[in-house]
């Protein structure tokens, strides 16, 4: 297997995704395929939608899951597409929600069209991606995708009743991850087992893995909010912050440290004002960020123990391996 210590995170993505390399190909072109449009704005902004790259880990952890899972047939290059053109709108509508500039080191669409056409073509890649799933004829990938959208939803409410409230606690910002990240990759899961008509034991435990997954990316990308570099993460530190999003970080630096240091984490988390600096360093100083590795390694643990009730593979060698990348990663 591929030495997740790789210094080349894009290397390691493709070492990763070997096994799947033409599916991953195919999906790409599904994508610019269901893009096109006889409205050239639409047209501009799929071109836009697909340079923005992405790692694509949607697509590519069901199409994983299914070979897994011993699928031998073609439909889940056309439900990978389907799983990442559902993201990409639900990412357009988060970006007008936190008025975002930069996604992915790139202009948002926001940002380059203004709010109201991001948010009818983030519609357009909703409505997509319903239309996409009608065609693959499967009512269990209906079911699944239709929820996870359903969720999604519940989720940005969730995210947005939390916002500038110093008290959420560990339950409420799980219960916001769980909803807005693991959510989609547990549909990816079902989504898989649906067309590779597995057992439900696999099932069980595909789903399981792929909700530790979710939720310990969610975790690394809220801790590199505080350790990353904006150039590598593509998007301004400091972010969540500035939306007064309590993520686990500020969580746990406002249970260890300071009454002062969480006076003053409270007033930026109220204000959206603070002196991201200044906090940055109570997290790091506090030891929030190794706490945040510890709970995403236990994710790890979790979906690791899932992952082996399934017979060895190279799938399954790239599943495993995407979970330690994902708690590894630096960008």
């Amino acid at each position: 297997m591929q030495d997740i210590r790789s210094s080349d995170p894009k290397a390691l993505v493709r070492a990763l995704f070997a096994p799947i390399a033409e599916d991953m190909a195919a999906v790409d072109a599904i994508i610019r395929e269901e893009l096109d449009s006889d409205v050239p704005r639409m047209r501009e902004i799929g071109e836009h939608i697909v340079n923005a790259g992405g790692k694509r880990m949607r697509p590519a952890l069901l199409m994983l899951i299914c070979r897994a899972l011993g699928y031998e047939g073609e439909l889940h290059r056309y439900l990978g597409a389907t799983i990442e053109l559902l993201h990409t709108a639900t990412l357009m509508h988060d970006d007008v929600v936190d008025e975002s500039a930069v996604r992915r080191g790139k202009p948002t669409a926001n940002a380059l069209w203004g709010n109201g056409v991001a948010v009818l073509v983030g519609d357009f890649l909703y409505t997509r991606s319903f239309q996409m799933m009608i065609r693959a004829g499967n009512l269990r990938v209906m079911q699944a995708l239709a929820d996870a959208a359903n969720t999604l939803a519940e989720g940005e409410v969730k995210q947005m009743v939390n916002a500038h409230d110093p008290t959420v606690d560990e339950k409420r910002y799980f219960e916001v991850i769980e909803r807005k990240t693991a959510c989609l990759f547990e549909a990816g899961a079902k989504m898989a087992a649906a067309i590779a008509d597995c057992s439900e034991k696999d099932e069980a435990a595909v789903r399981e893995y792929a909700l530790a997954l979710g939720n310990a990316f969610q975790i690394v990308d809220d801790m590199l909010d505080y350790t990353g570099v904006s150039s590598d993460i593509g998007k301004n530190l400091g972010a969540d912050l500035r939306e007064g999003k309590v993520t686990l970080p500020l969580l746990y630096a406002r249970l260890h440290t300071s009454e002062e240091n969480r006076a003053l984490i409270d007033a930026a988390i109220r204000s959206g004002n603070g002196d991201f600096d200044k906090i940055s360093s109570i997290v790091i100083e506090s030891q929030a960020i190794a706490r945040c590795k510890q709970r995403a390694e236990q994710e790890l643990e979790r979906g690791k123990a899932a992952l082996l009730q399934l017979s060895p593979s190279i799938f399954r060698d790239s599943l495993l391996q995407l979970l330690f990348y994902t708690v590894c990663r630096d960008r």
